[in-house]
């Protein structure tokens, strides 16, 4: 196991209204410096179809995609140290100061990604931030259960706050 400091930014603006929430990046997304690197992970593929919008293929792309749709997203860990990309293994973590972007900007909804960002977030961040967050399900491969019309119908949640209708 090694220790690992979040060096990926997160992507919101002052028009942001959901914050969705990860654990902590791949060590794909680690090597890109970006969101849902592994080409395996469903994350631009389910948001893409939930928003009705084209698969965005490069990381300029995916900003534009979540500012443009008013969408904030970042991960619920600053570091911890981890094996791989392994969820299981998260130790000794230390989170993300998540009111940084919620003082800022029109946050309607926390979401998270996943069971892990899920439990992560209850117990750094909701006693923080005195919110809570609606847990979606993971976009990993690893949730192999979950198809990916499943996926795109549970996560359309995210489009009531974000004040759109169902494409």
């Amino acid at each position: 196991m090694e220790h690992v400091f979040h060096e990926i930014p997160p992507v919101w603006d002052n028009a942001s209204r959901i914050l969705i929430l990860g654990s902590f990046p791949s060590v794909k997304s680690r090597e890109e410096n970006f969101f849902y690197g592994h080409p395996q992970n469903r994350f631009w593929k389910t948001l893409s179809a939930v928003l009705g919008e084209a698969l965005p293929s490069t990381v300029s792309d995916k900003k534009e995609l979540l500012l443009r749709r008013h969408i904030a997203l970042w991960d619920v860990i600053a570091s911890c140290r981890i094996e791989g990309s392994s969820d299981n293994s998260i130790r000794d973590v230390a989170p993300n100061d998540l009111n940084r972007i919620l003082k800022a900007a029109p946050i309607r909804q926390i979401f998270t990604n996943g069971s892990t960002a899920s439990r992560l977030y209850n117990r750094y961040c909701s006693p923080v931030t005195g919110r809570e967050a609606l847990r979606l399900p993971s976009t990993s491969p690893a949730n192999a259960g979950w198809s990916a019309e499943r996926l795109a119908w549970a996560w359309r949640a995210i489009l009531d706050p974000l004040g759109n209708s169902f494409p």
